[in-house]
């Protein structure tokens, strides 16, 4: 007698799961829910195929897979029993579904918005002017190309092409000397920091840091085991007398020198000499995050920090995120040279976690000359769309905020007057669709003030501006 569960079973053609599929999940779910118990028989194959109006071969395979399982034991001639020794299974509910507890529903972070490009979101290049069509070409003809060697694992620092470039890059349009195995590239920001962390420190270690300063980076060093020590900025950079009357004794200063992130102000050079005389007094080490310093549109980019090195304590980071798109995630280290091997070796042992055929063509993109020419077009439609912003800013919001000045970048910082809170705004405008974000967010220990930060690269035409900010002007009407 065919037990009850299977007498119900229909079969559906049209499903995507195949017959046999269907067939062995409702056995599969039956002897969870314990409609089959342990030791029970089931119907021959032959038996079972007639009644469902299928192929032999079809309960065949249903079967095969749920004795492989071990849900099922084949006794030959007497016949297919339930195992009476079944493995542990989560309650299933009808049709093959565990029922486990619905996951909690994970918050949008606005400090790092992800998927669809929102209004006054942060750290987001021109996505409409980068030659994808280009870029597609060089790829595709690095794919044409690519040999069995290309499929091997690829060595550990970055392809030698890409590193060979990035110095050469690095030489003409910054001002930095170094050889190409000096040259370093790992999977975003994040790995940088944490690779550089692994390097050259040990547990409890104290890093200096911007406050205000990038959100990510204080976690991230918590992460990793070292103190992250807030240092306060103001118009002329990080204040290095401060940090050495806080912490004198930390190992590592990581700083955002030509372009502040997020106040926008350059390192002061009395303040560049006094971190590099910090750093070799204490035998300490600077990351220089040079992050988004190529979009100066008044003026020449300003030289790194870098560039002024002769003891050979900064390390150079730069990324691809912001010249580039996003999606790539690929940033490179220069390590001084008497850091070189320290940096072979870890390299070795973590991978650069790019992904060749990327790293080739992003070769080939610098080699071919199109990277200097994606920079140079860049930069006078960045002063056109913060222009944009700006205007609509001060017809809109002049009542409420000041636009701060600035030579480079691809975000602003508005000034709130007295009396307006930037968070409640900042929360406000994401709930809206508009990835402004509070000052106040960025500081850590030292007031910051109160203001907002709004990205304008993705704001295509100025109707398209006016439109955000007008967005943005209704909330602001609502404090009255």
């Amino acid at each position: 007698m065919m037990p009850s569960f299977l007498t119900s079973l229909r079969l559906d053609n049209r499903l995507a799961e195949p017959l046999y599929r269907q067939i062995y999940l409702r056995i599969k779910d039956a002897i969870a829910q314990g409609s089959l118990a342990a030791g029970s028989r089931l119907p021959s194959v032959r038996g079972l195929a007639s009644d469902l109006g299928v192929a032999r071969a079809t309960v065949e395979s249903a079967y095969a897979q749920l004795i492989a399982e071990g849900f099922l034991q084949s006794r030959g001639q007497a016949g297919t029993y339930v195992s009476p020794q079944l493995p542990q299974l989560p309650h299933v509910q009808p049709g093959g579904v565990s029922a486990a507890p619905p996951l909690a529903a994970m918050a949008p972070d606005p400090l790092q918005p992800q998927g669809m490009l929102q209004p006054f979101q942060l750290g987001v290049p021109a996505l409409d002017a980068f030659p994808r069509a280009l870029w597609q070409r060089i790829v595709a003809r690095q794919l044409r190309g690519s040999t069995v060697a290309s499929l091997a694992l690829p060595p550990a620092g970055g392809l030698p092409e890409l590193r060979e470039a990035i110095a050469h890059y690095l030489h003409l349009s910054r001002g930095i000397s170094c050889r190409p195995e000096q040259v370093f590239l790992c999977a975003g920001y994040p790995a940088l920091l944490d690779w550089v962390v692994e390097t050259l420190l040990h547990a409890g270690d104290a890093v200096w840091i911007e406050d205000p300063g990038y959100p990510v980076t204080r976690p991230l060093l918590r992460a990793a085991g070292v103190r992250p020590i807030a240092v306060p900025v103001d118009e002329q950079g990080m204040d290095v007398a401060a940090g050495r009357l806080t912490a004198p004794e930390a190992r590592l200063a990581v700083v955002t020198p030509t372009h502040q992130s997020p106040l926008g102000v350059t390192l002061s050079l009395a303040r560049r000499m006094a971190l590099l005389d910090w750093a070799q007094q204490r035998r300490a080490w600077i990351l220089e995050d040079d992050y988004d310093s190529e979009f100066r549109y008044h003026g020449r980019p300003l030289p790194p920090l870098k560039s002024l090195d002769v003891q050979g304590r900064v390390l150079y980071a730069g990324t691809f995120s912001k010249t580039l798109f996003p999606a790539l995630r690929m940033a490179y280290l220069v390590a001084p040279a008497g850091l070189t091997e320290a940096f072979a070796r870890s390299s070795r042992l973590r991978g650069c976690g790019c992904p060749p055929l990327l790293q080739a063509g992003v070769a080939d993109f610098i080699r071919q000359g199109h990277f200097y020419r994606h920079l140079k077009r860049m930069r006078p439609l960045y002063r056109q769309r913060r222009e944009w912003l700006t205007q609509a800013l001060e017809r809109q919001l002049g009542a409420w905020l000041t636009a701060v000045p600035q030579q480079g970048g691809i975000q602003l910082l508005a000034r709130l007057r007295d009396g307006v809170a930037d968070a409640p705004l900042a929360a406000q405008a994401w709930q809206q669709g508009l990835a402004a974000q509070a000052l106040s967010d960025w500081r850590i220990d030292h007031p910051a003030g109160q203001g907002l930060l709004l990205g304008f690269a993705n704001f295509t035409r100025q109707e398209e501006t006016e439109r955000a900010v007008q967005g943005l002007a209704q909330l602001f009407k609502r404090l009255n």
